[in-house]
């Protein structure tokens, strides 16, 4: 595996290390950069992970996920690990814009840079990079890393948890970015002591009970369709924020409601939140939905699913993803 023994070197002696992931950590932000810090941890290193907000509830029972470090409500600390670190990850982003205030400190350290990611067209910043679009998940490739490093199985319950999270959530429980690898390394997970019911359990039905609320809503009074264009979306606005409470994490999943409907091949979930509108696309087949919300809302991901945002009003963004699907539908033809 290239970088391999440069990483390992550099792992030799007990060292200060820094974990990142990006703003708004999903389960595999979460799960490979816990997984990362549990194994470094028994290795006899001092690790604190950071993320630049806050994580949803229904990952709160991840294990050290109370260790971590929020730049948003901790900033002194979250720069004073930064600057204090021999060695940082990044993990599970490739661009320092995604990591928001942190970008600029994380550049300016000199501290060695170790980039472990999956998205498109990765960023130079980092000493080491580990970067693979083809792979399902950061916790895939953390995985590899780690038996590459000569972690001995059966890898810890702890680790084994954060890892299956990573790549369970990000393959949206094995629907898509699939693989015969994804599937042999939760087979070796499984073997060494994995229990996947469980882990789906806490991830996906532990969610309070305003979810089911708000879903419906989303359902009967936010959905749209276009069946002309294939395209339908579902959108939220501030006052749906204030009447249900939304609180970060509370949307996860209204999407894939979207994508189950057979007349809807591209989805997007848009919402008006406090400071910012943010997107969520989604496609199915080879339609891609990345370069969309690279070349038009800033952001970026994977062909099937991408996120991105918005300064212009929540009515000029709609009406601007009704005019660009249409015309990447055509081209995808």
């Amino acid at each position: 595996m290239e970088g391999i023994s440069e990483l390992s070197a550099l792992l030799e002696f007990p060292k200060q290390i820094a974990i990142i992931s990006h703003r708004n950590p999903d389960g595999d932000a979460l799960g490979s950069s816990l997984a990362l810090s549990l194994y470094l941890q028994s290795a006899g290193h001092s690790v604190r992970v950071l993320m630049p907000s806050d994580y949803p509830i229904n990952f709160e029972w991840m294990p050290q996920s109370e260790e971590i470090i929020i730049f948003d409500t901790n900033q002194v600390l979250a720069e004073k690990s930064v600057k204090e670190a021999e060695i940082i990850f990044c993990l599970d982003f490739n661009s320092l814009e995604r990591i928001d205030k942190l970008g600029l400190i994380v550049l300016s350290s000199t501290a060695a840079k170790i980039m472990v990611d999956h998205h498109l067209d990765p960023e130079p910043f980092a000493d080491i990079i580990f970067s693979r679009e083809s792979s399902s998940s950061t916790a895939e490739i953390i995985y590899e890393i780690l038996i590459a490093l000569g972690a001995k199985k059966p890898l810890s319950k702890l680790v084994i948890d954060c890892l299956y999270t990573g790549i369970m959530t990000d393959t949206g429980s094995f629907h898509h970015a699939t693989s015969t690898n994804v599937f042999k390394i939760c087979g070796e997970l499984k073997e060494q002591g994995l229990d996947d019911t469980r882990i789906q359990e806490l991830v996906h039905n532990s969610q309070p009970d305003k979810y089911l609320k708000l879903l419906g809503h989303c359902l009967h009074n936010r959905l749209e369709l276009y069946p002309e264009s294939k395209f339908g979306l579902i959108y939220l606005t501030r006052e749906d924020y204030r009447n249900y409470d939304i609180q970060r994490g509370d949307t996860e999943g209204i999407i894939n409601y979207l994508m189950m409907l057979k007349s809807v091949h591209v989805g997007a979930l848009v919402t008006n939140q406090p400071s910012i509108i943010k997107l969520s696309l989604r496609s199915k087949g080879d339609f891609s939905v990345q370069r969309i919300c690279k070349e038009h809302f800033n952001g970026g991901g994977h062909r099937n699913a991408s996120g991105g945002s918005s300064k212009q009003t929540l009515e000029e963004t709609i009406n601007k993803l009704k005019e660009v699907v249409p015309k990447y539908m055509f081209v995808n033809q």
